[in-house]
Formats: structure tokens, sequence, C-alpha cells
């Protein structure tokens, strides 16, 4: 189960940062990435074939940002009392239909910088067809748990589930509440619902510093090598806590992102796996 550490040292920034905002419903940073899939779609292509796993273009950008906060580790932290807490593990929660578009819920795929593109789907797939069909996971049983509250105690009751959890260090598992529910960062796919670039909000009670939304992909002209030419092209909404990272830090991710997204071979590793 992944734990908490609390950051020694920290810059007067971000010391500033962490005392000036409250919760993670203000200091948001927005921004977009456009990243070139045509080889992504390609190391997809072959991950199916080696593998017979059903591989998309959104495990590959899971993997990709895993690579990046792994990469700048200070980003992956959870606030609490002022104070960053790091996470010792980067975990990837990425976003499901359960319901035809009525009702989404998620899985959280652990240690995801570590795993191969086959394996992340591999896990997301398992889980998502348990929540589909037996609907019994650990944050279905905390919603279902808290869906039975009267609406006025669900607000408290999910504070104080979060306060236990990440400013206690509470195990409350053995109550249905699972431990750092959402992980490092949340992936969701808009392209499916057929939107091109869209941003989301932070859920300020999953104390996750970055949220991603994957856009549909369109055929777009594009410079390559100095010369136009039509390439697939993907749009990554990116929404970070200000409190946690900063443009520094976020240009560096930026940079790993589109390094592996644009070149999975030799970024994410071989197909076969």
């Amino acid at each position: 189960m992944s734990r908490f550490q609390v950051e020694p040292r920290l810059s007067t920034w971000r010391k500033v940062a962490l005392s000036a905002w409250g919760r993670a419903n203000d200091p948001t940073i927005y921004g977009f990435l456009d990243l070139d899939a045509t080889r992504a779609i390609d190391y997809v292509r072959r991950v199916r074939e080696a593998t017979g796993v059903k591989a998309t273009v959104t495990h590959v950008i899971g993997k990709a940002v895993a690579l990046a906060f792994a990469a700048n580790p200070e980003c992956n932290a959870v606030v609490s009392f002022g104070r960053l807490k790091r996470r010792d593990t980067v975990d990837v929660f990425f976003q499901v239909d359960v319901g035809g578009g009525a009702n989404l819920s998620g899985a959280k795929v652990e240690r995801c910088d570590e795993l191969s593109i086959a394996d992340i789907a591999r896990k997301l797939g398992e889980r998502t067809e348990r929540i589909r069909q037996k609907g019994d996971t650990a944050l279905q049983k905390t919603q279902s748990m808290m869906m039975r509250l009267p609406t006025v105690l669900m607000g408290p009751a999910l504070r104080l589930s979060e306060m236990a959890t990440y400013d206690l260090g509470l195990d409350l598992t053995r109550l249905g509440v699972p431990f750092d529910a959402f992980g490092t960062v949340m992936v969701t796919n808009v392209g499916v619902l057929g939107i091109e670039r869209g941003l989301a909000p932070l859920l300020p009670l999953s104390r996750v510093p970055a949220l991603l939304t994957v856009g549909a992909i369109k055929e777009r002209v594009v410079a390559v090598d100095g010369a136009p030419a039509v390439r697939p092209m993907v749009t990554v909404g990116c929404t970070f806590d200000h409190r946690v990272s900063d443009g520094y830090q976020l240009g560096r991710m930026s940079v790993i992102l589109r390094d592996a997204f644009e070149n999975p071979d030799e970024r994410i590793g071989p197909v076969g796996t």
C-alpha cells in the first residue's frame, strides 16, 4: 500500500504557494498539449498483435504521464496542513464509462511508470470488467455507502474520510474506504464522446495534483521538418494544482510526456511484454 513522506526541503515560492491558497479548487493551472499520434497508433497496433490485449492510445498517455511524474517526484505529492507529502509510487487513475455515458467510475493502476503498455491494458481491462459486471470494487463500495447517506451528511462524511486518510494517515480500508483511491494523476478519455479538446477540474477530495483529458484523434495539417504534412493529432487537456507544481516543473514534465508518447519504442519499450 502506498504511503506518504513529508517533503523536507521546500523552496520559498513553494512555502508561499502552500500558504496563499486553500484547497485545490482555486490554484489551478490549465494547458493543452497537441501531440502527433502517428507512432503511438502504430505502437498500439503492434502491442495488440503481439500480446492480444486491447491496448489504446489512452494507455500510452497514462504511461507517458507516469514517466513524467517519476522523473519529477516532488510533483507526486499531497497537500496536507500547509505541507507537501510525497507519494512513494506513481499510480494512474483511469476513468471509465460504466453506464452508457450516464455514470462514470474508474480504476487505479499502481506503479504505472514501471509497467508495459500491455500490463497497463490488462490490469485496467480486468478492473473495468469487474466494475461493469460485479460493481464491487473498493471505490464502488465507497460510492454506494456514501449514496445511502442523507444528502446533508454526504459532504461532511467525504471530508472526514479525506482528512483521516491524507492528513492523519489512517487506513480506512476496513471501513470500505480505499487508501488514496485516485493516486497521482487522473486520465479520462473525452474523445469517445466526440470531444477534440477539453479541460476538467481537479476533484478536491481526491488530493490528486493533476488531471489529463484525452481528446479525439483527428487528422490535421502540421509542420513536419519545415513542411506541411497531414498527421493524426490528439490534444491532451492538462489541469494541475499550482500549490504542488509550477511552470518550470510542468515544462519539464511536458517534454517527457511528449517524447514518450511520440517515440514509444525508444521511451516506453518493446511491445511484446
